[in-house]
């Protein structure tokens, strides 16, 4: 099912993975050990699923990895927030606002991915 055609959300997930490991090594420098280390687990995981939903086995499961990689998002914006909030960390302003379009991508696909699935339900029901 992976196409190797340009894909916005494999590419954003890529690249923002990219900054969350450069972010996450100048914390470790800061001995900030446990966010970093936080944060490279989520942060790189939102692009893994991403890129794991192109070789799905269904559309439920292509949504299934989609989700995943929500979630992961969305804990990946809680520690950027405690690092926005804690006084002592680098701003995280650049990223949470990369994170935001991001989860605005995957939010986007999996409704339009629901919309799709039911469709194809109704039509195989009514065909019956």
């Amino acid at each position: 099912m992976r196409s190797d055609k340009e894909n916005l959300i494999v590419e954003l997930s890529f690249q923002f993975a990219l900054k969350i490991v450069a972010f996450s090594e100048n914390l470790e420098r800061d001995k900030k050990y446990v966010i970093a280390r936080q944060l490279i687990k989520s942060g790189t995981s939102i692009g893994a699923n991403v890129r794991e939903s192109q070789n799905a086995e269904s559309k439920a499961d292509f949504i299934h990895k989609l989700k995943i990689a929500a979630k992961e998002a969305d804990e990946t914006e809680y520690w950027l927030l405690i690092c926005q909030e804690s006084d002592s960390y680098p701003n995280t302003e650049d990223l949470r606002s990369e994170l935001t379009s991001i989860i605005k991508v995957l939010s986007k696909i999996i409704a339009t991915s629901k919309r799709a699935k039911s469709s194809n339900l109704l039509i195989s029901k009514s065909s019956n």
